[in-house]
């Protein structure tokens, strides 16, 4: 084994293990609960591994189908992906079947023809499917691995088919989905199981990236000082400024980079407009915010 892959597995935390093993449960109460007994179907290969296990025969089961679909694509990408993300990835799958099979071969549920919980309402299997396998899709994701093979596919096909990672995770779902309906031979279930997919990729936004998430704001004014001053003095957080030069006028101008919430985004409207009404300002969407220790102390 590589001194790289040694390093690797030092940095394996047992709090990414506890929590990879909760999100492979809940995966499968989603999955197993809600969508598998009306026949709708996750996104990816666990979509496919559903599909699969209701046309071949009885022993070929969903958490059979996880397994030899899944674990062989994350191996596969163990050089690209990396030693710390494979083993998080395999233990989410592995922990996702096992629940699969506990639910449907072992505890006294049944889940053979409708929902335990939600009947037979596609709508209402759906939407609770997308969001609790969601949740644990973003739990997965968040804590270093993957439970699902696609995503993994992507990053190593995506390139070579001049495509990118999220296009080509939505040609593979449309596919399984036309594939479905294709098999099926009707197109209501592909059609909720879209809902399904948008339910649980909305969710994995929302575990992966916050409820609430944090605004970039870029301030482009002649006052820098002035603003940068109060900015900082009502949110007390700081502020960063960045020389710059005005394409059209030629003159030098400061871009102040500061980030808030979106509660805060009217009162620091008025602090700019109030001292510069000519401050041209943008604003943006980030997915995370943190700062190093080591920033930290510098400040």
């Amino acid at each position: 084994m590589s001194n790289n892959y040694l390093n690797e597995l030092k940095t394996l935390s047992p709090k990414n293990f506890i929590l990879l093993t909760i999100a492979g449960f809940i995966n499968a109460f989603g999955v197993t609960v809600f969508l598998s007994p009306v026949k709708l179907y996750d996104s990816g290969i666990s979509g496919t591994s559903m599909l699969l296990s209701q046309i071949t025969p009885e022993y070929l089961t969903l958490s059979v189908f996880l397994m030899i679909l899944n674990v062989p694509l994350f191996i596969y990408g163990l050089k690209r992906q990396g030693l710390a993300f494979t083993v998080y990835s395999v233990l989410a799958v592995s922990i996702y079947s096992l629940g699969a099979w506990l639910i449907t071969d072992v505890l006294p549920v049944d889940v053979s023809m409708v929902s335990p919980l939600a009947g037979d309402d596609l709508l209402l299997c759906a939407l609770f499917g997308g969001i609790i396998s969601g949740t644990g899709s973003g739990l997965t994701i968040r804590f270093g691995g993957a439970i699902d093979g696609v995503e993994v596919m992507a990053v190593i096909f995506a390139k070579k088919l001049n495509m990118t990672v999220g296009t080509f995770v939505m040609v593979y779902n449309v596919a399984l989905y036309i594939l479905a309906g294709i098999a099926l031979k009707s197109w209501i279930l592909p059609l909720y199981s879209i809902v399904t997919y948008a339910a649980a990729l909305k969710t994995i936004d929302y575990i992966v990236e916050g409820l609430d998430r944090s605004k970039e704001v870029m301030i482009i004014t002649n006052k820098p000082d002035e603003i940068s001053y109060e900015l900082i003095k009502t949110f007390e957080c700081g502020t960063t400024k960045i020389a710059a030069k005005g394409g059209y006028s030629d003159m030098d101008k400061t871009v102040i980079y500061f980030v808030v919430n979106r509660f805060q985004i009217a009162r620091m409207r008025n602090i700019i407009h109030t001292i510069d009404p000519c401050a041209y300002v943008t604003i943006s969407e980030v997915a995370d915010v943190f700062k190093s220790v080591a920033m930290d102390k510098t400040e």
